[in-house]
């Protein structure tokens, strides 16, 4: 995994990659508290799109299909309860 990050330094902007997972959280660590908001925001929104790729590509791959077989079979064998 490649994170790009920029920094200023001195007169000019530095371009660095962060390629560890140790380097992604050290970053996280420097964060302010104003930053680490906004970072869990958009990391919330970006992993529940990721959830419902997942979940999509398990559908058309038809990985789901056996539960939702089980699932209707217990329903109509009366197997479930109402919420």
């Amino acid at each position: 995994m490649l994170i790009r990050r920029v920094a200023k330094i001195r007169d000019g902007w530095y371009d660095t990659l962060m390629r560890t997972i140790e380097e992604i959280e050290n970053a996280i660590r420097c964060l302010s508290a104003e930053d680490l908001s906004a970072f869990r925001s958009w990391f919330a929104e970006f992993d529940g799109d990721q959830w419902d790729r997942q979940i999509e590509e398990d559908v058309k791959a038809g990985r789901l299909d056996e539960l939702a077989e089980q699932a209707l079979r217990d329903l109509r064998e009366g197997r479930c309860t109402d919420l």
